[in-house]
């Protein structure tokens, strides 16, 4: 065989896979607009976010995610705008409207839904889809595997640990607290915590019965931080001084936007900072 044939043959073989790659991409989603904080998040952390072309209002993390283009909130969204980006994926929540859920599947386009995840184990599920719906299943699995490396390392720096009990708020009208049916509660049992209302098939708690089971640490991790909101129900838990929580000064506030919306990396570094929270020892 002449040597310039082989010197071709060789250059189109090496140049093969990256075609193949590159038209692999593009049987993927390209212009995917989310309708929640963890889709937005989920989209970064797989390194997708030049595919994003819009998010809600409160998709501030990461920092990028602010300057996309904005749809509405997470409950109302615009369908006028949505349809301007023309996208060719929609990952909704279980927050996103039933009726524009319906009229954007009605219109055409394509709806994906990922409900509440309900662990850090659902968490790493939907993670792991999305990776699959993008193309990005092996980045996906990578991302996975170094947050169970950070859950497993806070697991067994607490597992000796004197176990707490618990009240992680989430809400306050009505009081709401981490259900155990929720990854909320994860923050706490895989803290070595105890959930003061884990024995509930809801969140829904009065303060009479946080008061009646006198938790060792409170944590206030809800939604409207930035208007104050989570600085009145810290003071108003200081102003029960028979609680424990308070006697010990463990009452604290951390923000919303990593406690209740989180990816497998997010929910992997909260994890942490919760531990540290119910026990300062590992400090």
């Amino acid at each position: 065989m002449p040597r310039y044939l082989l010197v071709v043959i060789t250059l189109l073989c090496s140049l093969f896979p990256l075609v193949t790659q590159q038209s692999l991409a593009k049987d993927f989603p390209q212009r995917i607009v989310s309708l929640g904080p963890i889709n937005t998040e989920n989209i970064y952390l797989l390194g997708a976010e030049d595919r994003l072309v819009g998010n809600t209002n409160y998709c501030v993390r990461p920092e990028a995610a602010k300057s996309k283009e904005k749809i509405g909130s997470v409950m109302q969204i615009s369908i006028e705008k949505i349809l301007s980006l023309r996208p060719d994926l929609i990952l909704a929540t279980g927050l996103t409207s039933p009726t524009q859920l319906k009229k954007l599947k009605e219109l055409g386009l394509r709806v994906v839904q990922f409900q509440q995840p309900k662990s850090f184990a659902e968490i790493c599920i939907q993670f792991r889809r999305i990776g699959t719906l993008l193309g990005l299943e092996e980045r996906a699995k990578e991302v996975i595997r170094k947050a169970e490396k950070k859950v497993a390392a806070v697991q067994a720096a607490t597992a000796a640990l004197p176990r707490s009990k618990v009240f992680l708020q989430i809400g306050s009208r009505p009081l709401f607290g981490a259900a155990p049916d929720s990854f909320t509660h994860d923050f706490i049992a895989l803290s070595n915590g105890i959930n003061i209302i884990g024995e509930q098939k809801h969140g829904i708690v009065s303060y009479e019965k946080v008061l009646l089971k006198n938790p060792d640490v409170i944590i206030i991790a809800m939604m409207g931080s930035e208007s104050g909101i989570a600085q009145e129900e810290k003071k108003r838990w200081l102003g029960f001084p028979m609680l424990t929580a308070v006697q010990n000064q463990q009452v604290y506030v951390v923000s919303p936007d990593i406690a209740c919306s989180p990816s497998p990396a997010t929910f992997a570094e909260t994890l942490a900072i919760m531990a540290g929270l119910i026990h300062p020892e590992l400090k």
